[in-house]
């Protein structure tokens, strides 16, 4: 987990459904999507945003209209970057055993929310220690991942492009979000390739090794942006969906190899 942002989130995959629209999220009872009706039986506080519906139990709905503030707010950025909105329905338990439970694992430990069968599901004692601006950055990655979708790609791809759109409009200096990777490489060791699987291996038993993963994928998805533009990252992410990543690099002039090569010398121009 980041330690400056306070933040890792788990693979989270968002419902896209049609919401009344609201200037300002507000308390209702409406008709629930199959999803999230009967989820407990009583006790369910709906708030809804603009977009986003977001359904609790034993929360107050200012808590819950907080997250649908930030859940609107996050798919205005992903809007921004794909060209196209979101409506995400989010879940949020009373604790990260019903987390569990409702998601059907074992145990969510270290993780801010997991994705079931459509619906966002919060752990609320993880969710809670992120600082605003990690909640911010990601509800914005678990958009990304829902609308730009992550099936055949390489994680180095889908984790950093839709880290990419996380810390786009978020404010932070590149050292401040890669705090841990930036203490790597000032000390001289520059990472030798692009993460793969097992960097991501979310096991709980190296989290600043998992930080630096997500931090190393952010930024070969931010140099492709800085080198050839944000178009032309979103069209490379498509593209590579559809035709495998290799194809859609040679279109750019590129291989796995000659990126890794670049992405070396922009992680050390960005972090010593």
């Amino acid at each position: 987990m980041s330690g400056q942002v306070g933040r890792r989130a788990a693979i989270v995959s968002v419902l896209l459904i049609a919401a009344a629209s609201a200037s300002a999220p507000t308390a209702d009872s409406p008709i629930l999507p199959a999803e999230v009706r009967d989820l407990w039986g009583d006790g369910e506080v709906v708030v809804r945003g603009v977009r986003a519906v977001v359904v609790g139990r034993q929360a107050a709905p200012g808590e819950l209209g907080d997250i649908a503030r930030r859940a609107d707010r996050a798919g205005r950025r992903v809007s921004a970057v794909l060209g196209r909105s979101v409506r995400p329905l989010i879940v949020v338990p009373s604790s990260a055993a019903e987390a569990a439970g409702l998601a059907g694992v074992g145990r969510v430990d270290g993780l801010a929310a997991v994705a079931d069968r459509g619906r966002v599901i919060i752990v609320p004692e993880f969710f809670a220690r992120l600082n605003s601006v990690g909640k911010d950055v990601v509800l914005a990655h678990e958009l990304t991942h829902v609308v730009a979708g992550t099936d055949r790609l390489p994680p180095w791809l889908y984790e950093g492009f839709a880290d990419y759109v996380g810390y786009r409009d978020s404010g932070l200096p590149v050292r401040t979000a890669a705090a841990e990777l930036a203490a790597e490489v000032r000390a001289g060791r520059v990472p030798g390739e692009l993460p793969g699987p097992a960097a991501f291996a979310a096991d709980g038993r190296d989290p600043v090794r998992l930080a630096r993963a997500y931090q190393e994928a952010w930024l070969a998805c931010r140099f492709l942006a800085d080198r050839f533009g944000e178009r032309t990252l979103v069209r490379l992410y498509r593209d590579a969906r559809l035709g495998g990543v290799d194809r859609a690099l040679a279109a750019l002039g590129l291989s796995v190899a000659t990126l890794t090569a670049r992405w070396r010398d922009y992680v050390r121009d960005q972090l010593a």
